[in-house]
């Protein structure tokens, strides 16, 4: 069989990077072993060259604008500079196209929000669109305490209302091939665009398992991990709050590694509840003192109540640790019995005590704790390693053709 030709389009793909852009490098790394691949993307200057960067693939790059890298957080969130790598991307095909070159199929992975109309649609080339993630809405119980935030992000409220009305979204959405999902739930936010197939692809994969570690085996104590920015969907105060309903358990700590807004409302929570003593705040710390972290800890209690995907539990996975999730998102996908404990999501009242029930369960039986761990391991190894990852796209790919 001939090698496939793809064409893979993301307006950032960097290894030097954090978030969508080196996610989207490992996948094009991935894939760049399997098929003959062209990458198009933004590149930012004083960085490795993306042809450097993935020399088994063709990259074709544009400088990305200067006025759209000035303010992080709000690029990473709106794409403002969509528009122009849009425009780049539609006058490469049309010019490739009519020099000869085909490709199989074309694919935007990114971005991963479901908010940009794509520049495949009608270009000649079946394409797929994903994975999407994103749009999920706060719970209701737990509106009263979301506090502050950037006006920009206020936006994702409008994001249903262009799934049902934006004609340039939903054209393009109902015209791929498929449109894939970080999770099954995202097959539900769109639930206002037809689309043709819908396919759940975590976005994430890890590069191999970590080393093998024999944890506690008694009931003595507990070491519980949170890991994550410091807003309040990631649940920390959540888990704090569980603390509080275990005080007859001061052989269970919790410590975090993160930074943000949220690290100080948490500290002041956890000494008003009387748990200070138990709790320890490292704020941002290297990665290699994150993975320490992992390799320490009994048990991941993350109950992120509004998390598309969640990197962090295949963080935790690939160390062998039993997870307490939500049961919602991404989360809610990646979690099953065989590795953690999912918690149903209503009021800030009811998670702190289902934390605090899930947390004792796990605390008096080590048995199980193992069992569950063994379990995170084996499934991340099983699904989430990325050259697995890649063959399973490169399937999906074939199976559109």
């Amino acid at each position: 069989m001939n090698t496939l030709k793809v064409l893979l389009i993301a307006p950032n793909i960097d290894g030097t990077d954090v978030g969508e852009a080196f996610v989207a490098f490992k996948w094009a790394e991935a894939l760049a072993e399997l098929v003959d691949l062209t990458v198009l993307s933004f590149e930012r200057p004083g960085r490795e060259s993306l042809a450097q960067q993935l020399p088994a693939a063709k990259v074709v790059s544009w400088p990305e604008p200067a006025w759209a890298r000035k303010h992080e957080r709000l690029n990473a969130m709106l794409k403002p500079a969509w528009p122009v790598f849009s425009s780049h991307v539609r006058r490469w095909i049309k010019t490739t196209l009519a020099e000869g070159t085909t490709f199989d199929i074309a694919h935007q992975l990114m971005p991963q929000a479901a908010r940009y109309a794509s520049p495949l649609y009608g270009c000649g080339i079946p394409y797929v669109i994903g994975p999407l993630g994103g749009a999920l809405e706060t719970p209701e119980g737990f509106k009263g305490e979301m506090g502050s935030a950037s006006w920009f992000t206020k936006l994702r409220a409008m994001d249903s209302v262009r799934f049902a009305y934006d004609p340039w979204l939903r054209r393009s959405y109902s015209n791929a091939a498929v449109v894939i999902g970080v999770a099954p739930y995202v097959r539900d936010v769109l639930g206002k665009v037809p689309l043709k197939k819908f396919a759940p692809v975590l976005e994430l994969g890890i590069e191999e398992l970590a080393p093998e570690v024999t944890r506690q085996t008694g009931t003595d104590t507990l070491n519980l991990l949170h890991v994550g920015r410091g807003v309040r969907t990631k649940g920390l105060r959540d888990v704090i709050r569980a603390l509080a309903q275990l005080k007859d358990r001061p052989d269970i700590t919790l410590t975090s590694a993160g930074a943000g807004e949220e690290i100080d409302l948490c500290r002041k929570e956890a000494e008003e509840l009387g748990v200070a003593d138990r709790v320890t705040f490292l704020g941002r710390i290297p990665r290699d003192e994150v993975e320490d972290l992992y390799r320490k800890a009994d048990v991941f209690a993350f109950p992120s109540f509004r998390e598309p995907a969640g990197g962090v539990l295949y963080e935790a996975m690939r160390w062998g640790l039993p997870i307490i999730a939500a049961q919602r998102g991404g989360p809610d996908w990646i979690v099953d019995d065989t590795c953690g404990i999912k918690l149903a999501i209503s009021t800030p009242e009811a998670l702190a005590r289902d934390l605090a029930d899930a947390i004792r369960t796990l605390a008096d039986d080590p048995e199980q704790r193992h069992r569950l761990g063994q379990g995170s391991r084996e499934k991340v190894a099983r699904e989430g390693l990325w050259p697995t990852k890649a063959k399973e796209l490169v399937n999906l790919y074939e199976s559109l053709i």
